[in-house]
């Protein structure tokens, strides 16, 4: 896969890792565009949706546009009037459709958050509060908010090991996996920290 730009969540990261793909004309999906450097010394390939514009040498011409994400979801298209694009550099007149495959991305993080395990709402509250108020020591003394930054680190440590241990025994990793909104080697490699062992055991 070449370089572009994608979008992920604090929560769940490359496990849903999010990008405006390509979809051409006869419904394939393209290969990276190679952009020779022209030293000799390679270059680079490149799968950003606005390079797809038939022109200078470069990849074939985008019929649509659509979400794509790391776990495999793909959104609905949003086809590109070159009718009306004409000579328009395409990251301009194609940025309506790129920022629909946006919101379309948004609209399925919502909706991986729906089938991870719910927190109660005390808990959500709790969380949330705490983040409020290091942010408000953070103001008035950074380092009393670092030093509040770090108990959390420790809390967490010490609170997420019985849970990895826990879960590791009531749950297989797919399971696991489902429940927190990540991919299996996300998942694995999450319980192994917080639970104290190799991720390769």
């Amino acid at each position: 896969m070449g370089k572009r730009e994608t979008w992920t969540t604090d929560e769940f990261g490359t496990s849903h890792e999010g990008a405006v793909g390509v979809v051409l004309a006869d419904g394939s999906v393209p290969e990276p565009v190679y952009f020779d450097s022209g030293s000799g010394t390679g270059g680079r390939s490149v799968s950003q949706w606005s390079v797809y514009d038939g022109r200078h040498l470069r990849g074939p011409r985008a019929a649509a546009v659509r979400a794509v994400c790391s776990c495999g979801w793909t959104g609905v298209e949003h086809r590109l009037d070159w009718t009306a694009i004409g000579n328009q550099e395409l990251v301009e007149a194609g940025d309506p459709q790129a920022d629909a495959c946006v919101r379309d991305w948004d609209e399925h993080t919502e909706q991986v958050e729906v089938t991870t395990v719910p927190l109660p709402d005390a808990v959500t509250g709790l969380l949330e509060r705490l983040e409020e108020e290091i942010e408000r020591l953070t103001r008035t003394s950074p380092v009393a908010g670092l030093r509040a930054a770090r108990r959390m680190e420790v809390t967490a440590e010490r609170v997420g090991y019985w849970a990895a241990r826990g879960t590791r025994a009531d749950l297989s990793t797919e399971r696991a996996a489902v429940a927190l909104g990540l991919d299996e080697n996300a998942a694995r490699l999450l319980l192994a920290r917080l639970g104290g062992w190799s991720p390769y055991a």
